[in-house]
């Protein structure tokens, strides 16, 4: 069996030796420990503070991305790699990245923002730029919503964070305003009382707040009446659709006209 001369190993190869070699691999293994004991660490410093868990993750994966690029500078200077043209490619890379990549690191802010402030939670019913829908899900990079005609609407988050937003479910109630007119023929309380029966009729309405009922317009055919009703988030458009009907049917059995804009068209025969 041939003899290795260990000395040998020593010798140069193509610049590294195998002292080289060896302490690069050492300060690797270090390096890596390191990084997994700041993370363990991270993760429950993390763990006890308020902040959303998917912050929390991605904060935790930001930074040992951190650490990780970092592990790999000190690597290359033991390997005598010079860092200043590594670190000066890495730097101009990120500037490319980050200038095209501007929208979306927009979109990750905005979500950050969302996560941390909670304005919306999932499930709740929301209007944000004309577009009114439930939170089906809360991504970092877009926020989706399911539209009551069953469409899945994606939103940026860079423009939910920056735009007016209405959040209808966060009370825990919302009110139903339907107008209804009347004619000028039906006294004000025959009306009030054919309204209020509706309301009673109407289930799930919520007694405090307590409903009301307004004459709010004199039209030029017919008076407006206005009713404020309270009711759950969830039980919504199933009331509102109800007190509708059920308003018709209270205007009829009080015999009260529900008015509208028509044209009358009068023919006149001329026999001349």
């Amino acid at each position: 069996m041939p003899q290795i001369d260990l000395s040998t190993l020593g010798s140069s190869l193509g610049g590294l030796t195998l002292q080289t070699l060896l302490s690069a691999v050492i300060t690797l293994l270090i390096c890596l420990v390191a990084v997994h004991l700041l993370c363990k660490l991270l993760r429950r410093v993390l763990s006890r503070t308020k902040l959303d868990e998917r912050i929390q993750k991605y904060v935790l994966a930001g930074i040992k991305l951190l650490l990780y690029i970092l592990t790999a500078v000190i690597v290359a200077d033991q390997l005598h790699i010079p860092t200043t043209s590594f670190v000066a490619l890495l730097s101009v890379g990120s500037l490319g990245i980050t200038l095209a990549a501007e929208d979306i690191l927009g979109n990750v802010a905005g979500g950050l923002v969302i996560l941390s402030s909670h304005p919306f939670s999932i499930g709740d019913y929301v209007e944000v730029s004309g577009t009114a829908g439930t939170v089906d899900e809360i991504g970092l990079n877009h926020t989706k919503l399911i539209t009551p005609d069953g469409y899945r609407v994606m939103l940026p988050n860079k423009e939910l964070a920056s735009s007016q937003m209405i959040n209808y479910t966060s009370l825990g109630r919302r009110r139903i305003t339907q107008k209804v007119s009347a004619s000028y023929d039906a006294p004000t309380e025959t009306v009030k009382a054919a309204c209020q029966k509706a309301i009673g009729m109407t289930e799930n309405l919520l007694t405090e707040p307590a409903s009301a009922i307004y004459l709010t317009d004199y039209g030029d055919s017919a008076i407006e009446y206005t009713l404020y009703c309270w009711v759950a988030p969830e039980h919504y458009w199933a009331a509102a659709m109800a007190l509708r009907e059920n308003l018709r049917t209270t205007f009829q059995e009080a015999g009260v006209e529900m008015t509208y804009n028509h044209l009358n068209v009068h023919i006149v025969e001329n026999r001349g």
